[in-house]
C-alpha cells in the first residue's frame, strides 16, 4: 500500500479497550488526552477536518486497543468513519490493537467496515519479556493475529520496543528477526521511556529497571532498521512523536526530540565509514569528502555536524567534509576525495 500521499487524521482513544496496564504505558500523559470521544463527537470533529477535497485522508484510531472495545462501540465508531469514507471524504480507516484481540472473525469484521490497515502492538516476541512488561499476551498471539490480518486482505503493521524489562540487545534483535518472518508491510521501532504515571516509574525509582542510554538506543534501533530494510520492510517511525506533553512526562530513558533523525544519522555515518574504508584500500589518505543529495545533507552531517568528527576519529584523518550536490540522487553517496 502506498502511504506517500496519505493525510493521517488521528482519533485518539487513550487506553480505551486496553485489557492490561503495560509497564511502560501512560497514554493520557503522552497524548495529553484523558478520554476517548463519543462517536457523535468524533463525527463532528472529523467532518470539520474532512470534505470532498480530502479523498487522500485516512482516519486513524490511535492510543488504545480498538478491537478490545465492546462490539457495539466498535460498530459505532466504524459506522461514522465508514460513512465518511463512503462519501469520498477519506480513503480508508486504520487502527491499532493488541495481538490477543485479533482473530479471523475480528479481521473480517473490520475489513467489511472499511478498515484497511491494522497495527499490532507486538513489543517483543520473547514471552518472558512480555510477562515482565505486563503485556498479557504471548508471542503466539502475535503470530496468529498477523496471519488473520493479512488473510483478511488488510495491511499489517507491527510495533516493537527496545529496552523492555528483562530484555537484552541480543533478545531485541531476535524479536526483530521473528517480526521480519511475519511479513509486515511496515513497522515502528520505539525505545522504552520511563514516563510519569506508568507502572515502570515505580520499578525504576526502586532500582529494578535501568533504561537504555541514548547512544545505546540509537545504535540498537539503527541495527533493527538495517535488518528491516534488508527484508524490504518499511520503517515508518523510530522513536515516539515529540510533544510538549511527552517531554514533560519523561523521567528517564533515551528520549530526544530528534531521536528518529539520530537513527538516520547513525545509518548515514555507517554508510560513509564503509565507503571510506573501501576506498582507503586503494592507498593512504589524510582526508575524505562526500557528496549527498541536498534533502539528505542534515542526516549525513548529524546533529551539530557530529559525523564530521566521528569520521575523522574513526579513520584517523585530519579532514572530512560532507556537502550537498543536486547531481547525486536521493539515497546516493559519492566520495569526492580520499
Amino acid at each position: 500500500m502506498n502511504h506517500s500521499k496519505e493525510l493521517i487524521v488521528p482519533v485518539f482513544i487513550p487506553h480505551s479497550g486496553c485489557t492490561h496496564n503495560c509497564v511502560f504505558c501512560n497514554q493520557n500523559t503522552i497524548t495529553g488526552k484523558y478520554s476517548a470521544p463519543a462517536p457523535e463527537e468524533m463525527g463532528r470533529s472529523l467532518r470539520s477536518r474532512l470534505g470532498p477535497d480530502t479523498p487522500h485522508a485516512v482516519i486513524a484510531f490511535y492510543g488504545g486497543s480498538f478491537t478490545c472495545l465492546p462490539l457495539a462501540v466498535q460498530e459505532s465508531y466504524l459506522a461514522v468513519a465508514g460513512g465518511l469514507v463512503g462519501l469520498g471524504y477519506a480513503r480508508h480507516v486504520r487502527l491499532s490493537t493488541r495481538p490477543d484481540c485479533m482473530d479471523d472473525a475480528v479481521a473480517e469484521f473490520l475489513h467489511v467496515r472499511g478498515v484497511r490497515v491494522v497495527e499490532l502492538g507486538v513489543q517483543s516476541m520473547d514471552d518472558k519479556v512480555l510477562r515482565a512488561s505486563a503485556r498479557g499476551h504471548v508471542s503466539a498471539d502475535t503470530v496468529s493475529a498477523s496471519r488473520a490480518v493479512k488473510e483478511a486482505g488488510m495491511e499489517l503493521g507491527l510495533q516493537v520496543m527496545a529496552g523492555l524489562p528483562g530484555d537484552t540487545p541480543d533478545g531485541f534483535m531476535r524479536t526483530v528477526e521473528r517480526v521480519i518472518g511475519l511479513g509486515p508491510g511496515f513497522v515502528r521501532v520505539y525505545p522504552v521511556l520511563v514516563v510519569r504515571g506508568a507502572p515502570l516509574e515505580a520499578l525504576y525509582r526502586r532500582g529494578g529497571y535501568t533504561p537504555l542510554g541514548l547512544d545505546e538506543a540509537v545504535q540498537l534501533c539503527a541495527d533493527a532498521v538495517l535488518l528491516f530494510r534488508a527484508a524490504g520492510i518499511k520503517v515508518v517511525r523510530t522513536g515516539l512523536q515529540p510533544t510538549a506533553e511527552l517531554e514533560a512526562a519523561v523521567l528517564a530513558g533515551p528520549y530526544h526530540p530528534s531521536f528518529g533523525h539520530m537513527v538516520a544519522s547513525e545509518l548515514a555515518f555507517r554508510r560513509m565509514l564503509d565507503a571510506a574504508r573501501t576506498e582507503a584500500g586503494h592507498g593512504p589518505s589524510s582526508s575524505v569528502g562526500f557528496s549527498v543529495h541536498p534533502v539528505e545533507l542534515s542526516e549525513f552531517l548529524g546533529i551539530r555536524k557530529v559525523n564530521i568528527d566521528r569520521l575523522k576519529d574513526a579513520l584517523g584523518i585530519a579532514d572530512a567534509s560532507i556537502v550537498a550536490d543536486v547531481s547525486v540522487p536521493r539515497g546516493g553517496l559519492a566520495i569526492t576525495r580520499m
